[in-house]
C-alpha cells in the first residue's frame, strides 16, 4: 500500500515537471520527463510493485536468495579449482596422449645427436675487420651532422 502511494506520488511529480518543462517550450525534454514519470504508476497497475513488496518483505524469499548466493559461490568456486588443475580427468588424460604422441618427431629417421660419429661443429662466421682508423668511423656520421648545424 505505501509503495504505490510513493509511486503514484513520484509519477504525479514527474508529470508536473513536464509540465512546466512543456511551459518553458523545450518539449522534447517534456516528453522525456513525461515518459520517465509515467514508469512508475505502469508498474503499480501491472502488479509488478506490490509482487516486489512481497517479495521484499518475505523471509522465505530471502532464504531463496541465500540458497542462490551460496550456490553460486560453490559453482565459482569449483571453476576456480578446475581451472587451476587444468580442467576435468578426461580433459588431462587426453592432454598427457597428446604430449606423448607429439614426443617423438613425425617422420624422424635419424636421431638429433648425429650418427655416432663425431662431426665438427659449424664455425661461426668471421666478424668483419675494422676500419683502420681506430674506431673513427662509428662517430664520422654523427661528426658531420656536427659540423653542419655548426656545433
Amino acid at each position: 500500500m505505501i509503495a504505490e502511494t510513493v509511486c503514484s506520488a513520484v509519477s504525479a511529480a514527474g508529470l508536473g515537471i513536464a509540465a512546466v518543462t512543456a511551459y518553458r517550450r523545450r518539449f522534447l525534454t517534456a516528453a522525456r520527463v513525461a515518459a520517465y514519470s509515467l514508469v512508475p504508476i505502469g508498474l503499480v497497475m501491472t502488479g509488478v510493485v506490490q509482487w516486489l513488496a512481497d517479495t521484499a518483505f518475505s523471509p522465505v524469499a530471502w532464504a531463496g536468495f541465500g540458497v542462490l548466493g551460496v550456490a553460486w559461490v560453490l559453482f565459482m568456486t569449483t571453476r576456480a579449482v578446475e581451472r587451476r588443475r587444468g580442467g576435468t580427468r578426461k580433459e588431462r588424460k587426453a592432454a598427457r596422449a597428446a604430449a606423448q604422441r607429439d614426443a617423438v618427431a613425425p617422420g624422424a629417421s635419424a636421431p638429433s645427436l648425429g650418427s655416432g660419429g663425431s662431426r665438427p661443429a659449424a664455425e661461426p662466421a668471421p666478424r668483419p675487420a675494422k676500419a683502420s682508423r681506430g674506431g673513427d668511423d662509428d662517430f664520422s656520421d654523427i661528426e658531420a651532422i656536427l659540423k653542419k648545424h655548426g656545433i
